[in-house]
């Protein structure tokens, strides 16, 4: 898409311990297709996708960062300025959901004020090595006022909604004016069309959002709830 064509940009990153699926959890967003192959992601990797979310256009700034401690002061420089944080572990291994706390506590001393976080218990598809209770995990994200769901990068079951959840919860966050995208460091800029708009109507240029329930369908029976867990 041309620049001019999205609404919103959002800057979101993914974070977590080094081999719990990051990389290809963010390629098979991006390119819908599993990644072999893959190796360590090596400091930063960008990319990006416009994504369609209630009836308005954003562009998704992508940051998948390495989880390598020698690499952790590089990587948490782009922390700041993030409006969501996907913040990943691996199902099979429990030392990657211990480690849970201190990759939150970064992001949230870093990023935006306002910051989305959505845990991502990623590897669904070895399910018979799980380590990590979906029961477990599911609480700890409500304690932590993040939301939660597994995936499978694999499989790509699940793929698109962490990505599309925080996506929608920004842009509620927006309409309802706890969230302005004119304020330096919140992570969420305009795109020219709803600069445009903004300017020709005084307002935020999104008048109206018209969302469709998602996120409903995962595995088992992932609900839904802004502002907290699902």
């Amino acid at each position: 898409m041309e620049l001019t064509s999205y609404d919103f940009l959002l800057k979101m990153i993914l974070i977590g311990e080094s081999g719990t699926g990051k990389s290809c959890l963010l390629h098979h967003f991006v390119a819908n297709r599993f990644r072999e192959g893959a190796q360590h992601t090596i400091g930063v990797e960008f990319s990006s996708r416009v994504v369609s979310v209630g009836g308005k256009s954003v562009k998704l700034q992508l940051w998948d960062t390495a989880g390598q401690e020698r690499f952790r002061s590089v990587t948490r420089s782009y922390y700041r300025g993030a409006c969501a944080c996907l913040l990943v572990y691996d199902i099979t291994r429990r030392s990657t959901f211990v480690s849970l706390e201190r990759w939150l506590s970064d992001a949230r001393a870093l990023a935006s004020p306002n910051l989305v976080v959505v845990l991502v218990g990623n590897k669904l598809d070895r399910e018979e090595e799980r380590e990590v209770g979906y029961e477990e995990a599911s609480e700890w994200a409500r304690e932590h006022g993040a939301l939660f769901l597994e995936t499978s990068s694999l499989t790509g079951s699940n793929v698109e909604t962490p990505f599309m959840l925080a996506s929608r919860s920004i842009l509620l966050s927006i309409a309802s004016g706890s969230l302005d995208p004119s304020t330096p460091g919140s992570g969420v800029s305009y795109g020219e069309s709803a600069a445009l708009r903004r300017t020709n109507s005084g307002g935020t240029g999104i008048s109206r959002f018209s969302f469709a329930e998602s996120g409903r369908g995962g595995p088992r029976g992932l609900k839904e709830r802004l502002g907290g867990c699902c």
